[in-house]
């Protein structure tokens, strides 16, 4: 593993030899992907400080240079916010650093958020033409890294500007929810000219970029800085307010006097295996694990409070992003041992391959096609160990990943006294089950129409509690359709 130090100056070398040339199609495919400066992995696993530590001035320019400027840029389509990527990343090559964020800012207000922690390999990233070129998707374009690059850029250079409001309209908008949806709303609805209230359940808002993504992932402060722009803008948020039980839907429309009403409430309803022990002391949700470490910092022994609950064999259930952040976490609050379990093969994990490969690096050991029977305890109730079963593949399911099929007679038992359970999230459930009419799928999914609007009269939804757990620029894409709806609609009303 290359240093910072080492990365920088080859960046710095290669990049000194290609100023000034006009640069071929070739040779920006000579051109090596520029890799992510990281913390070395020993000294990470014992803090809390962001594991990746960004690309340098030349490493960010070099990266641009690869770009091929194709004029199909398929990589716009791609992106479910259709940033212009291809002209931010030409600004990055030109040094124009300013134009680069402005590019961004015009589609996603949260550039630091994305460029850290939505799959851009699944996405953006995945129809980019140098990586069919290159024969090897993984070698495309590095857009969320040039992404995170200029919003960390100015974030630390540039003061903050906020966007010119229009005269008040008179109407009020109610948002349940702090997540990016949400937050995506709040800004654009309030940039309308609207009188904006965010609700909040918990007592900081930010919603699962809070108490979902560790600091090691997205220090808070970069979320922080998000809300103090909206707060900013004159958008009022009040934590500690859970919607169906501090004050019902329905009212906020017909006692409160909203003219619309936003559900970005997300998908925080964990679920679990539904095996024997999972009541035992010693297994969590993974919801409920990361919660306490993160939102309520239960890493910060000197300063806070939070019991967190001491482990020293961890066995994490699951393959997805979360259960590699409840792995990490683990170990980073002590634990001496983590193992993470998946029924299928690391190729059908649905984790990112980096979360993976970070997560591996630090000393978490990955038991591919097993999974828990049951969990089993000792005489005072607490995890003692695992039985677990081995499995084998089969023909693929729905989703098109292969099936995983029990091997009949596999089963082993490992010594464990902490089980997290990171088997995915449902939708939250509250909101639907105290408010009448409110159309909902079989999973509990609220249903809307193209436009985010759903079975109630001005009322909208959108992110998680519609998609199911998805990403977070996912989340933005349906908080602005939404939230162009709302305006779209008050508007017709006219000034109040």
């Amino acid at each position: 593993m290359k240093t910072p130090h080492e990365l920088e100056a080859a960046a710095a070398a290669l990049l000194a030899q290609l100023e000034g040339r006009t640069l071929t199609p070739r040779d920006r495919m000579a051109i090596p992907p520029q890799e992510m400066p990281v913390q070395e992995p020993a000294a990470r696993r014992a803090n809390m400080n962001e594991v990746a530590l960004g690309y340098s001035a030349a490493q960010a320019r070099l990266e641009a240079l690869r770009c091929l400027q194709c004029r199909n840029a398929p990589c716009v389509g791609g992106c479910p916010v259709r940033i212009r990527i291809p002209d931010f990343i030409r600004a990055i090559a030109e040094d124009r650093m300013a134009d680069a964020i402005a590019i961004i800012r015009e589609n996603s207000l949260l550039p630091a958020v994305c460029g850290r922690v939505c799959p851009q390999e699944t996405q953006c990233q995945a129809p980019c033409t140098l990586g069919k070129a290159l024969k090897n998707p993984e070698l495309g374009v590095g857009i969320g890294r040039l992404e995170r690059y200029v919003a960390d850029l100015d974030r630390a250079t540039a003061t903050p500007t906020l966007p010119a409001l229009p005269p008040a309209t008179g109407h009020r908008v109610a948002v349940i929810g702090s997540g990016p949806a949400s937050i995506t709303v709040a800004a654009d609805v309030r940039r309308a000219g609207h009188a904006v209230t965010l609700f909040e359940a918990f007592h900081k808002p930010g919603g699962v970029l809070v108490y979902g993504i560790p600091e090691f992932r997205l220090p808070k402060v970069i979320v922080q800085r998000e809300i103090d722009a909206l707060t900013a803008m004159g958008v009022r948020i009040e934590t500690n307010f859970v919607v169906g039980r501090t004050r019902r839907l329905p009212d906020l429309l017909d006692k409160d006097g909203f003219d619309a009403v936003f559900v970005g409430t997300g998908a925080g309803l964990p679920k679990f295996m539904e095996i024997e022990g999972e009541n035992l002391v010693g297994v969590f949700s993974a919801n409920e694990y990361l919660t306490r470490a993160n939102l309520m910092r239960a890493y910060d022994k000197e300063h806070a409070h939070t019991p967190m609950y001491v482990s020293k064999r961890v066995a994490v259930l699951g393959g997805g992003n979360v259960a590699m952040d409840a792995a990490r976490m683990a170990l980073r609050l002590g634990a001496e041992s983590v193992r993470l379990l998946y029924r299928r093969t690391e190729k059908e994990m649905p984790a990112r391959v980096e979360e993976v490969a970070h997560a591996r690096e630090e000393g978490v050991v990955f038991e591919m096609l097993q999974n828990a029977r049951r969990i089993l305890g000792d005489e005072t109730g607490h995890v003692r160990a695992m039985e677990c079963l081995r499995y084998e593949l089969g023909e693929p399911d729905a989703s098109g990943r292969r099936s995983p099929v029990e091997i009949a007679g596999s089963e082993f038992t490992i010594e464990v006294d902490t089980v997290i359970v990171a088997i995915g999230n449902e939708s939250n459930p509250l909101i639907r089950q105290t408010t009448p009419g409110l159309a909902s799928d079989r999973r509990g999914h609220i249903v809307v129409d193209e436009h985010g609007r759903t079975s109630l009269d001005r009322v909208y939804a959108g992110g998680d509690i519609v998609l199911g757990a998805a990403t977070v620029i996912l989340a933005m894409g349906e908080g602005r359709r939404a939230a162009a709806a709302i305006n779209a609609m008050l508007a017709e009303r006219g000034r109040r």
